[in-house]
């Protein structure tokens, strides 16, 4: 068994944000020279997640609109007595959960046809990280 560990960083220009790292992940897996196992993506902080779906931007936008929904930005979370203002991003991020596991068949992510990586920034416009581990033969 093989790994191999590299670490994506994000400084979004926007609070909320969603970024396909689709394309990157492909590149470090390609680096690992690892062939057949699996990738785990994970958020190394509270207020960001990351997922799989299709990337279009309506759907983004819909899935924004419906993490707002079920989590709106308001000042009366009791988190915000922390002094922090948000408790939202917290929300979203359990949501959207904070890793996926991604399968590797003959040296390549085996996504669906429609399938995409995302990172889902909540709390944004500072340095974050994503750590990237790949498992395998």
């Amino acid at each position: 068994m093989n790994f191999y560990t590299e670490y994506l960083w994000f400084n979004t220009k926007s609070h909320r944000e969603y970024i396909n790292i689709t394309e990157k992940l492909e590149e470090i897996l390609e680096k690992s020279r690892i062939r057949e196992g699996i990738m785990l993506v994970s958020a190394m902080h509270i207020t960001a997640g990351v997922y799989v779906n299709d990337a279009e931007s309506g759907l983004i936008q819909d899935i924004d609109e419906w993490l707002e929904t079920l989590a709106p930005f308001r000042t009366t979370y009791r988190h915000h007595r922390t002094g922090e203002m948000n408790g939202d991003a917290h929300l979203k991020s359990l949501l959207i959960h904070h890793e996926v596991i991604l399968p590797i068949t003959q040296g390549k992510l085996d996504l669906g046809p429609w399938q995409q990586v995302y990172y889902a920034e909540f709390d944004g416009q500072r340095r974050k990280r994503v750590i990237v581990k790949i498992m395998g033969e």
